[in-house]
């Protein structure tokens, strides 16, 4: 591999090869912005148009638009509290806040530098993990799935805004959409009373863009405020600039998040969004101030935009080791290693080293156009906040509608997301935790189904007998417990002091 490096960075740079890579690099990010469209969706459209390139041509331009997407949806986020694509939601809980304090210019230049940086992480990460990626994988089976799990449902406790109560209440819901469907393991149909579109469960991007999109167009319409913002926001390179700064004085979140994007990324099947709320979450469990975050904390668009990057190098992975996708994204990636004779296994390493170096320099590269791009869009960008609610409120409504319905071309995707467009307008006004909502619906699905195949497999002793196992539920426990250990150390503190004066 290492004698491989000039000569594709030489292939990289010379022809179309590089035209091809920017220009899946700016449609990712397109497909990023519009709401319910991602990663998946760019592939799928791009892939019949592969066939007959290059093979370097055509990964180039599939890796350069995968790695753009997260960025793309982290600016919605951020603008208009509006997730581009899941693996984006947890940007939108300290993103929008900032913006509503006038500091998108800084919100975005952290997503910019921890995205980028992240994407380094990650190639590093693939770079070094590829030789004995295949036993870091092994490693992992039903048990360690599970305690994955639960250990992100254990975060709702650091996650939660406000009553705890009313973030519990929201997260059983959650379980309880998450097991609507056919059982994943038995295959029995559970709570679809007849309707065939409940067989494939709730799912998750109708359900995003309800409570998010669609929630924010009602508010906006509801309160009739006159821009999307109480506050005229303004953008300078100054102030992005000092939110590429603070990704710096966070180094240390933003190593974590990035590493957990990197593990989460190894686990074939768990998916960006999970890594995203994962990095979130021990964002806050790890912070002094956890209070802070959820009202405009620079340190919650940090860490999920890192995991976000980063975790595409380890999605390759079990990718090329296995031909096993990491995601979605990876399982097109794979009809595009089939169209073109490439067998993904452990001998790609010896047989194909060219291909592996062509998608590690093209995800970085991609992070790099897009991130340039991204730079000197931003301030225009910035002003679509200044435009009146009754005017980009509908827009927002249409767009949602109409990504709900690209994303599979089923109806009633558009019907799911236009009743959690309701359930998230009340949750909002009550104060109830959508997102305990969210993180519940997406670990549900693998709780339910690793927990089985564990019992019928190894038993459910094995949860505790095997160590990476253990290991997850000891720091499940600690996060669970952290909020209420904290809250005690601090009353012991500050009856210390007032017993001192």
């Amino acid at each position: 591999m290492l004698e491989a490096i000039p000569s594709v960075l030489t292939e990289i740079f010379t022809g179309f090869s590089l035209l091809y890579l920017i220009f899946g690099a700016i449609l990712g990010i397109i497909f990023g912005i519009l709401p319910g469209l991602g990663g998946p969706q760019v592939l799928v459209l791009l892939l019949p148009v592969t066939i007959g390139m290059d093979t370097s041509d055509a990964l180039l331009m599939l890796i350069g638009a995968s790695g753009a997407v997260p960025l793309g949806g982290s600016l919605t986020s951020i603008l208009l509290n509006t997730p581009g694509t899941p693996q984006n939601a947890a940007t939108v809980f300290d993103g929008y806040p900032l913006t509503k304090q006038g500091k998108a210019g800084e919100a975005i230049g952290a997503a910019l530098a921890a995205s980028l940086l992240g994407a380094v992480v990650g190639v590093i990460a693939l770079t070094l993990i590829l030789p004995v990626g295949s036993q870091i994988v092994l490693a992992f089976s039903y048990p360690e799935y599970f305690m994955l799990a639960f250990m992100g449902l254990c975060m709702i406790s650091a996650l939660s805004e406000g009553s705890l109560w009313k973030s519990l209440i929201a997260c059983s819901i959650g379980l309880m959409l998450a097991f609507v469907g056919l059982d994943p393991v038995v295959g029995a149909t559970r709570y679809t009373f007849g309707i065939d579109y409940l067989w494939d469960g709730i799912k998750l991007v109708p359900v995003l863009i309800g409570l998010f999109a669609i929630a924010e167009s009602v508010d906006q319409l509801m309160s009739r405020k006159g821009g999307l913002l109480t506050q005229e926001v303004k953008a300078s390179y100054t102030s992005i600039f000092n939110g590429v700064k603070a990704v710096f004085l966070h180094f240390n979140l933003f190593m974590r998040s990035s590493l957990v994007g990197v593990f989460v990324g190894l686990i074939p099947g768990v998916g960006g969004s999970i890594a995203n709320f994962m990095a979130y979450g021990q964002a806050v469990a790890s912070s002094k101030n956890p209070e802070t975050f959820g009202k405009g904390d620079i340190r919650g668009v940090i860490a999920p935009e890192s995991a976000n990057n980063a975790k595409d190098g380890g999605s390759l992975v079990p990718t090329l080791i296995f031909g096993i996708p990491g995601n979605l994204d990876m399982a097109v990636l794979l009809g595009a290693f089939v169209i073109h004779g490439i067998q993904p296994g452990p001998r790609m390493i010896t047989d194909n080293p060219d291909v592996i170096l062509v998608l590690i320099y093209g995800l970085l590269i991609a992070n790099v156009i897009v991130t340039l791009f991204v730079l000197f869009t931003a301030i225009p960008l910035v002003k679509i906040t200044r435009i009146k609610a009754t005017y980009i409120a509908p827009v927002i409504l249409v767009l949602a509608i109409i990504g709900a319905y690209a994303t599979n071309g089923v109806i009633g995707d558009v019907i799911v997301a236009l009743i959690f467009g309701l359930v998230g307008y009340i949750m909002k006004l009550y104060g109830y935790s959508r997102v305990a909502l969210i993180i519940a619906l997406v670990l549900g699905a693998m709780v339910q189904q690793y927990y089985q195949q564990t019992i019928i497999v190894f038993g459910g002793s094995s949860f505790f007998t095997r160590p990476i196992s253990l290991i997850c539920f000891i720091i499940a426990i600690f996060i669970l417990f952290a909020p209420f250990i904290k809250s005690k150390l601090n009353a012991r503190k500050n009856s210390d002091i007032t017993l001192t004066k």
